[in-house]
């Protein structure tokens, strides 16, 4: 099953009922160019005329009306939210950043090959677990080549507030699909000679991400996308953290914090596994390279950008290999450290972080060790927030012309995140509720 996803798709892949199965423009130009807006639609519609196994959404439009497309993929393909959530299901979110193409390219294959696949092991795979795929969830950027959508907003600081389209869309698939695993594909830059890798991943780094997710998460990490992009050819390291050349000490952390607008750390404040992934966009000289790869290679990248491009999108497709053998073997933990996570909030006790990361204690300033039973929102807050509530999934009840937030809920430790005072990026400000009994 795993090798499907990494594999190059053959010549003349023959698909349901004798149909060639559609060929990214990526693929073929052979990675000279990206895949265009048109030939991705005209690719997903090929795919899901030719499969049972895939269903295709509009699920929000862009502000240059452009559609935020939802794949979703089974064997048969899921009818329904609640046809995803009776077993595992794993969110592939793909180019959130426009000017981030790799990711979406290994989503397009993937979803190809998952449709295509004859083997019995990917069969098997898609009876036990929903694959869902953004392919691209910043369509505006992605024709403009620029890191935020078509307002210059960087999506990926949007998952709490939920101002954009495209943030609004993936809150609504999160919410309604409740993944078990959210695996977020992106590019860097690199910094030589401290940041350099081919390959970086990290989890939910937000100290509200219950226990058994955080291992899960950190587990997709170090024990299958690592060694998988090693068994590629591809060097890996932490995303956000620059290391010495010569000892691989830390140095300094430079991204990949807590926040929890950040999608990652979004999914893992909901209960899902999540993991950001980042493929290096730039070749390196191979003067001074302290990584696998060798100097020839490096070197024939800077005056072949087509051989750059497709090994950006060669270490994500093996990088996704890893990942779809860790959802395969991990189903039972996965699911059980889901589900724990989300029923933890029906119990209403424990501390809610505000800040602080799983490498940075928070301070006491920054912890509720207390938390309200509930947070009051009057009429004019009641009507500023409902919406994004509603998106988050998260319940309340009617207070007169406002409405009362309870903690005693699967969002949890989300809610304090939304509407409390010292929360760094929260709504509101609204009104705590210390008398229980009542909520």
């Amino acid at each position: 099953m795993t090798a499907t996803l990494g594999a190059a798709p053959p010549a003349s892949p023959a698909g349901a009922a004798g149909t060639r199965a559609p060929r990214t423009g990526f693929e073929i130009s052979h990675g000279a160019r990206w895949t265009s807006g048109a030939e991705e639609q005209t690719f997903l519609t090929a795919v899901d005329r030719a499969s049972a196994r895939v269903r295709i959404d509009r699920i929000g439009t862009t502000a240059q009306d452009r559609p935020v497309q939802l794949v979703r993929i089974g064997a048969p393909a899921p009818e329904r939210p609640a046809d995803v959530r009776r077993g595992n299901s794993v969110l592939l979110i793909c180019s959130q950043h426009g000017d981030e193409p790799s990711g979406r390219e290994a989503c397009l294959t993937t979803v190809r090959d998952l449709a295509y696949a004859k083997d019995r092991a990917t069969r098997r795979f898609l009876e036990h677990t929903g694959v869902l795929v953004v392919p691209t969830a910043n369509p505006d950027g992605r024709a403009a080549d620029t890191r935020g959508n078509a307002d210059g907003v960087d999506i990926n600081r949007d998952h709490l507030a939920l101002k954009t389209a495209e943030a609004r869309a993936i809150a609504a698939v999160i919410r309604d699909y409740r993944p078990d695993t959210l695996y977020d594909l992106h590019e860097y830059g690199p910094t030589v000679p401290y940041y350099m890798k081919d390959l970086l991943s990290l989890w939910p780094r937000n100290l509200n991400t219950a226990g058994g997710v955080h291992r899960e998460a950190v587990a997709l990490s170090r024990d299958f996308v690592e060694p998988a992009a090693h068994r590629a050819g591809f060097s890996t390291g932490v995303y956000g953290i620059w290391t010495d050349p010569e000892t691989g000490d830390p140095v300094k952390q430079v991204a990949g914090d807590g926040q929890e607008r950040i999608l990652r750390n979004t999914a893992g404040v909901k209960g899902s596994v999540g993991l950001l992934v980042e493929t290096r966009v730039d070749p390196l000289p191979a003067a001074g390279r302290k990584d696998s790869r060798p100097a020839a290679l490096a070197d024939a990248e800077k005056p072949d950008p087509a051989r750059n491009n497709r090994r950006r999108v060669d270490s994500q497709l093996a990088a996704l290999d890893g990942a779809f053998t860790f959802f395969d073997r991990h189903r039972p933990g996965i699911e059980a450290a889901t589900t724990a996570a989300r029923l933890a909030g029906y119990a209403d006790h424990g501390p809610v972080h505000l800040g602080g990361a799983d490498n940075e204690p928070a301070t006491d300033g920054q912890i509720l060790s207390d938390p309200p039973c509930a947070y009051r929102l009057d009429a004019a807050q009641f009507a500023q927030v409902r919406d994004v509530l509603a998106l988050h999934g998260v319940l309340w009840k009617r207070d007169g012309d406002g409405a009362v937030v309870p903690l005693r809920q699967p969002l949890r430790k989300l809610v304090p995140l939304l509407l409390d005072q010292r929360a760094g990026y929260h709504l509101t400000v609204a009104t705590p509720v210390n008398v229980c009994g009542v909520w």
